[in-house]
């Protein structure tokens, strides 16, 4: 039999779907499963806002009575009014080494796509950059994070024999935690945290944390409108995305500068817990959870999610001073080494601060694109 791809239409289907990347990634030491009660909350319109103001399509891969791949189609129509465009959007494509199976599914998200009146389509992405979004094409033996694709090398290779090609890549460096904080970080923390109207945030427990999360995720929301793909989020998602972090965000490893009374920089990292996650099995009960967090405790590698400066006091120093307070508590706490997360390749000012502080590049994420 040939490959039949179909539109998931029942509950029992969408639990093959979210399953599937498990079957795939069986013998992939790298690989980290997701935490499944995350996936099913996210994939269900009435738990996830997106759904109300993007179409979607979910479909499963069918060979010899067997599943073998999966694809998301997103239409995400906020964007597209933001940017005056017409795109469409793949995402969650998993599939064996098989091309004829890749070919299929995108095969179906393309005619899905036209069908919805696009004129391109772009991937792997999902609603939001909160969610995953990117192939890993270079640093495959590097340690993956949260909210990222670990893939196989081959599902590069079927997305450009199909005819796709680079959009933009995402840059991720890993830093070594110094024993001590350059001389020239401490000389511009002393003078911004002494003489200047910003005050550097700490926190030691989430109680202090809670009032300032709203603000925080507002702040990210402007700071983050010209990157990529961004769409603001609203108040029903940016609460439901403090719900997702807060159990597992390390107060430690927050840090936050204000003018006054507003909120004006933060920079969010959370420890590495890819060997509590796999041990779980992306399960949270009835033992997930404490394996998630001793995995926690015991990494050495921290990973930094989230920052931004608003615009206006960028070019101020806010980034040492909280990158300065960040290494001290991650050498405080023993990590040795900080990912950084994505950064846009084109974003020259970042990189060249990860480099000043000895960061290598070790991994490479790319979104792909195709004419429809």
């Amino acid at each position: 039999m040939g490959v039949q791809v179909k539109q998931i239409t029942h509950r029992r289907e969408l639990k093959k779907f979210i399953h599937l990347p498990t079957r795939i990634h069986r013998n992939h030491d790298r690989w980290v499963p997701p935490i499944y009660t995350d996936e099913w909350r996210f994939f269900n319109p009435k738990k996830n806002r997106a759904f109300s103001y993007c179409d979607t399509t979910l479909a499963l891969a069918h060979r010899d009575n067997s599943i073998s791949g999966r694809v998301m189609g997103i239409v995400n129509t906020r964007c597209n009014e933001l940017q005056d465009e017409k795109t469409a959007r793949f995402g969650y494509l998993e599939c064996f080494e098989d091309s004829e199976v890749a070919h299929a599914l995108l095969d179906y998200v393309e005619d899905w796509a036209r069908k919805k009146g696009m004129n391109k389509i772009v991937g792997p992405m999902g609603f939001t950059d909160q969610d995953p979004e990117g192939f890993l094409v270079e640093g495959l033996d590097n340690e993956p994070t949260i909210a990222t694709y670990y893939n196989f090398e081959y599902i590069i290779h079927f997305l450009e024999s199909k005819g796709y090609e680079k959009e933009v890549d995402y840059i991720v460096y890993k830093v070594k935690v110094p024993e001590k904080v350059p001389e020239i970080y401490e000389r511009i923390y002393e003078r911004i945290s002494t003489r200047t109207e910003f005050t550097l945030i700490e926190f030691t427990g989430r109680k202090a944390l809670k009032s300032y999360i709203r603000p925080v995720l507002s702040l990210m929301n402007e700071t983050f409108q010209d990157l990529y793909g961004f769409v603001p989020l609203d108040e029903e998602q940016m609460a439901g995305l403090a719900k997702r972090y807060l159990p597992v965000i390390d107060p430690r490893f927050i840090k936050v500068v204000t003018k006054g009374n507003e909120v004006v920089a933060f920079i969010l990292g959370i420890p590495n817990m890819d060997a509590g996650l796999r041990k779980a099995k992306g399960r949270l009960l009835p033992f997930g959870i404490f394996q998630i967090m001793r995995a926690a405790r015991k990494t050495k590698q921290l990973d930094l999610l989230l920052g931004g400066i608003k615009q206006e006091y960028r070019g101020r120093g806010l980034d040492v001073l909280m990158g300065t307070a960040m290494i001290r508590s991650a050498k405080n706490a023993g990590f040795e080494y900080m990912d950084s997360h994505y950064e846009l390749e084109s974003n020259v000012s970042v990189r060249a601060e990860m480099q000043r502080m000895g960061g290598q590049v070790c991994k490479r994420y790319r979104i792909f694109r195709k004419q429809l």
